[in-house]
C-alpha cells in the first residue's frame, strides 16, 4: 500500500485496481442536490437507511450489518473484533497485502495457505485443512481472490467453514471485487450468508468506481456486528454523513451502476486479454471477477526490474508480483479509461518483446 501511494505517476497506468470514477452528475441524476448533500446527520451507528439498504440488497437484517470505510476499514475493523493478540491468523497467498497487514495489527501471528498458481489460484479446502492448527481462530480469504480474480464456489466455502466451525475458528472473506462479474451470473450470495461461522467485507469503491465515498461494511452475526461497531467507536468514531448519505443515493441505483461497470470491464477485459494471449512471455490466467489480471512473466524470477524499465523508458506502470508473495507475477489493471487502456496495453506488450 505505501508502494501504492508513493509510487512514480505515469501516464499509462494499469496499477490502479479501482474503476473509472463515476461522476456526481452520474450518480445524482435526478437526486435533489439539497438533500444528497446535507452535511450534517445521525451517524453513530452508521447512517441507519444506508445500513438498511446494504441488508435489504443481501436479503439480511440492519443488524447484522457495520458500515467501515472502505473495504480496507471493514477488513481492520473485522480483525480487530475477531482476533486477539497471539492468536493465529491462516491467509491465503498470493494476498493482497493489508489484509496481513490488518491482522498482524490485531496482534495475530499470520500463517499462510497457498493459492497454487497451477491450480489457477483456485481455494483448495485440503490445502486449508492441513494449514489449519488449534492456535488458528480465523481464515482469511478474498473472493474473487485479488490479484487473481478466481471465484470460490458455494460449495468449497461451505467445506472451509465447517473446517473452521469445528476447531471454533471464523472465517473472513473479503469480497469487494465479488461483484464485478464478468460474465452474467446473478449478484453473488455473501459468504456471512451460508452461516455465523462467516464474515463478510465489501465495499462500493473497486466494483462500482466509487471510491471517493469509502463507502464500506460488514456483515455478520448481530452478536459480532454489535462488536464490530463498538471497536469503530476506537478507530474513527463514525463516518461523514455526507458520504453515507451519498452511499444510500448509490444503492438507491445500484443495479444501473452495475450495468455501467459490468460494460467498461466486458470491453477493457478483452483488450487485455487478446494482448496477454497473444504474448509469448506471459503465461495468461483468466479472471472470473474484478478488475485486475495477474499473469506470469515466463523467464522472470522477480518482476521488479522489468515494472521499473516500464515506468522509466514506456511511461506505463503495472504493479510487481512481490507485493504479493507471487515475484514472478505482475497485476494488471483494466478498470480505467479505455482509451489510456489501450495504449497502455500496447506499451507493455511493447516492453515485453
Amino acid at each position: 500500500m505505501r508502494w501504492a501511494k508513493t509510487r512514480p505517476r505515469v501516464t499509462y497506468d494499469l496499477a490502479s485496481s479501482g474503476l473509472i470514477p463515476v461522476t456526481t452528475r452520474e450518480l445524482l441524476g435526478d437526486v435533489a442536490a439539497a438533500d444528497a448533500f446535507d452535511i450534517s446527520g445521525p451517524t453513530d451507528e452508521g447512517f441507519v437507511p444506508l445500513r438498511e439498504a446494504i441488508a435489504a440488497r443481501y436479503v439480511t437484517t440492519a443488524d447484522c450489518v457495520s458500515i467501515a470505510s472502505g473495504a480496507s476499514g471493514a477488513n481492520f475493523q473485522a480483525m480487530l473484533a475477531l482476533l486477539e493478540p497471539g492468536d493465529e491468523a491462516l491467509i491465503e497467498t498470493p494476498a493482497y497485502d493489508p489484509l496481513i497487514a490488518a491482522a498482524r495489527a490485531a496482534g495475530a501471528n499470520v500463517v499462510h495457505f497457498e493459492r497454487s498458481r497451477s491450480k489457477g489460484f483456485t481455494l483448495d479446502p485440503y490445502v486449508v485443512r492441513t494449514a489449519l492448527t488449534p492456535s488458528t481462530k480465523l481464515i482469511v480469504i478474498s473472493n474473487a481472490h485479488n490479484p487473481s480474480g478466481a471465484i470460490a464456489s458455494r460449495d468449497v466455502l461451505e467445506q472451509v467453514g465447517v473446517m473452521a466451525e469445528a476447531i471454533g475458528a471464523r472465517v473472513l472473506v473479503d469480497e469487494v471485487y465479488a461483484e464485478a462479474q464478468h460474465d452474467e451470473s446473478p449478484l453473488p450470495t455473501p459468504a456471512a450468508a451460508l452461516g455465523g461461522v462467516f464474515v463478510s467485507t465489501n465495499s462500493l469503491t473497486k466494483a462500482y468506481g466509487l471510491a471517493g465515498l469509502r463507502c464500506g461494511w460488514i456483515i455478520a452475526s448481530p452478536a459480532l456486528s454489535a462488536r464490530v461497531r463498538e471497536i469503530r467507536d476506537v478507530v474513527d468514531g463514525s463516518g461523514p454523513y455526507v458520504a453515507e448519505r451519498l452511499a444510500l443515493t448509490a444503492f438507491e441505483q445500484i443495479d444501473r451502476l452495475r450495468l455501467r461497470a459490468r460494460k467498461i470491464l466486458a470491453e477493457n477485459l478483452s483488450i487485455v486479454r487478446s494482448m496477454a494471449q497473444s504474448n509469448p512471455r506471459l503465461e495468461w490466467l483468466e479472471p472470473a471477477a474484478g478488475t485486475t489480471a495477474f499473469p506470469r512473466i515466463k523467464g522472470i524470477d522477480d518482476t521488479r526490474d522489468f515494472v521499473d524499465r516500464l515506468i522509466r523508458d514506456h511511461d506505463t506502470i503495472v504493479v510487481p508480483g512481490h507485493f504479493f508473495q507471487a515475484p514472478q507475477h505482475i497485476r494488471i489493471a483494466f478498470g480505467g479509461p479505455t482509451e489510456l487502456l489501450r495504449e497502455a496495453v500496447r506499451r507493455l506488450d511493447f516492453a515485453l518483446t
